[in-house]
């Protein structure tokens, strides 16, 4: 019988299904971790990630001690030998035997018994000889190999950043990110003291305000998150939720709400009640301006749309699990009219959809998705939604709009259209600190500088 461990039969199903359904690896792992023990868990993460981060490189290995090309194998045999060769070159503590072998064995579950032998010959020669060196065509495709970025996004973004950034950047996105975690209604004074008294080591963001980083979380600190009493929430998330000045009695829209991060976070800083919000009739002139009586007689509200109602259920249990009793949330395709009256909120966040090259770092798989054409449709889209934001915003409101992308066409791209088009707003420079601000007047996090996620901030105000 094939005997294969639990972490490597979950990671090796895993990395089919990211392969073959374009699935997430954020995801998949919380489901198949859930069934693992501890230290299964723990192999299963770090394979599955791993492979992810060095996908390229770990295929042009295959290639040299093969000699055939990857995209020739069977998928369960590319992906047994990546398995293998990542143990072999990146896990001191995994015995060469037992990498080679439980590589073997995975050939054979996925009945590629002929292939087996293929497997067991290229993973015992690279345990053997670990000293080899690939020969590059020049200096963009040895990064794309060592860092396993597709060429073609290493040389966008030299284009966009110049070589030495680009290499910092592809480097970083390998990196293992810490943990990071916010506070949440149902926390209490305590709640740190306590998290390092059960043997966490917490330490404070140097990036974002009230948020908690941990290198090595525990059982504990995961029993905390289901209990509500923090939010696993990556410190550029809360960055952004920290360009919105809300200030109490002011109205708020989250228009790309799910699952809820920066909503949660925003109305939390004011302890906000959510009052019973009315969608207008659709059969009515639901986007006439609001009246001055409107507006004395309204109380405050606070707003999260989404496009898809499953995703505002996720949401909905989340706010409910941090703390909040019926937030406001509607469905809608922000794409087209959103269904409130012009001039409604006082302040709008905009998370934008983008290509989510900022989040390598969490999500290796991206950068295996995408494609350059993808930047500037995705611009559209954006504007479009932009657009259709501020037809909601009152005048002296703002909007923040943010992505987790690094390219100019998603961000500064999209504002300027955005300007040119629409003269009743204007920019102004986010109020974080100085060190995050470029010299248009925007803020940006970097992976390479700041080891967080790339995010990127507007703020427009309507004049």
């Amino acid at each position: 019988m094939n005997k294969v461990s639990p972490a490597r039969l979950a990671a090796f199903e895993i990395l089919q299904k990211i392969e073959r359904q374009r699935a997430f690896s954020s995801a998949l792992l919380p489901i198949y971790e859930e069934k693992l023990e501890p230290k299964d868990k723990s192999l299963c993460h770090q394979l599955t990630l791993g492979v992810l981060r060095r996908r390229i490189y770990l295929d042009r290995i295959v290639e040299s001690f093969s000699r055939i090309k990857p995209a020739k194998l069977d998928l369960e045999v590319l992906i047994a030998l990546r398995l293998g060769l990542f143990q072999l070159f990146f896990l001191d503590k995994i015995p060469d035997f037992s990498a080679v072998n439980e590589s073997v064995n995975l050939a054979h579950l996925a009945k590629k018994r002929s292939a087996a032998g293929l497997v067991n010959a290229v993973l015992r020669r690279a345990a053997r000889q670990t000293d080899f060196k690939f020969e590059f065509a020049d200096e963009i495709e040895k990064l794309s190999v060592e860092t396993s970025h597709p060429r073609w996004l290493i040389e966008h973004w030299t284009r966009a950043f110049g070589m030495e950034e680009t290499e910092k950047l592809a480097y970083a996105n390998n990196q293992t990110p810490l943990l990071a975690f916010r506070l949440t209604n149902k926390s209490d004074k305590n709640t740190i003291e306590i998290l390092r008294k059960l043997g966490l080591e917490i330490t404070e963001s140097s990036v974002a305000p009230n948020a908690f980083c941990v290198e090595k979380p525990n059982e504990m600190l995961l029993a905390f998150a289901q209990e509500g009493k923090i939010y696993f929430q990556e410190e550029s998330s809360q960055f952004v939720a920290g360009a919105v000045k809300l200030q109490s009695g002011e109205n708020f829209l989250d228009v790309c709400s799910a699952p809820g991060s920066k909503f949660t976070q925003i109305n939390s800083k004011l302890r906000i009640t959510n009052y019973e919000f009315q969608i207008p009739d659709s059969k009515t002139d639901n986007r006439q301006p609001t009246t001055e009586n409107q507006k004395a007689n309204s109380k405050p509200i606070s707003v999260a749309g989404d496009l898809h109602e499953h995703r505002l259920r996720i949401l909905r249990q989340s706010t409910e699990n941090q703390g909040f009793s019926n937030p406001n949330l509607v469905a809608y395709d922000a794409e087209n009219a959103l269904p409130f009256a012009f001039e409604t909120f006082d302040n709008v966040l905009l998370d934008a959809p983008c290509s989510g090259t900022g989040t390598i770092r969490h999500n290796p798989e991206i950068r295996y998705f995408l494609n350059e054409k993808d930047f500037s449709e995705l611009q559209t889209k954006q504007l479009r939604i932009l657009t259709n934001a501020s037809n909601v915003l009152k005048k002296g409101g703002r909007i923040v709009y943010s992505t987790c992308s690094l390219e100019r066409e998603e961000n500064e791209a999209v504002i300027e259209r955005f300007l040119n088009d629409n003269t009743q707003y204007e920019k102004i420079a986010p109020e974080l600190p100085q060190k995050f601000l470029t010299s248009e007047d925007f803020a940006r996090t970097s992976p390479a500088r700041d080891s967080v996620d790339g995010f990127f901030i507007a703020v427009l105000e309507r004049k």
